[in-house]
């Protein structure tokens, strides 16, 4: 079992930048794809970006290519989110997620950890 958790989200203008981490504890971190989803109000939940087990591979949504960077540190058991340029459609809540299958595969959906989730809601 993996335990997510989630920080960093909050209340921020269009054009300002935030990060999101995620700690992970209980199985080896670096085992495990890791990524970002979101869910806005009234709306299916959506990828946003992975990262490959070493870092060395990430893949994005098109909706945030160019503006969001995902990254990990395995040494600290964390991943990262830096978004940068956050318009008012990038409010949602935005959860953790892991799988040991791929980044591509992550990118359709399949997962088998998530955390529970933070909000972050970006003014206009």
């Amino acid at each position: 079992q993996v335990q997510l958790v989630e920080s960093g989200g909050g209340l921020v203008q269009a054009g300002d930048s935030l990060r999101l981490s995620c700690a992970a504890s209980g199985r080896t971190f670096s085992n495990y794809v890791m990524g970002w989803f979101r869910q806005a109000p009234g709306k299916e939940r959506e990828f946003v970006a992975a990262v490959s087990r070493t870092g060395t591979i990430t893949v994005y949504a098109d909706s945030v290519k160019g503006r969001f960077t995902v990254s990990r540190d395995n040494d600290k058991n964390t991943m990262y989110l830096q978004m940068n340029s956050l318009k008012f459609e990038d409010t949602a809540v935005y959860y953790c997620a892991g799988a040991s299958s791929s980044t591509s595969t992550m990118r359709g959906g399949v997962v088998d950890y998530w955390g529970q989730g933070t909000q972050v809601t970006v003014s206009s």
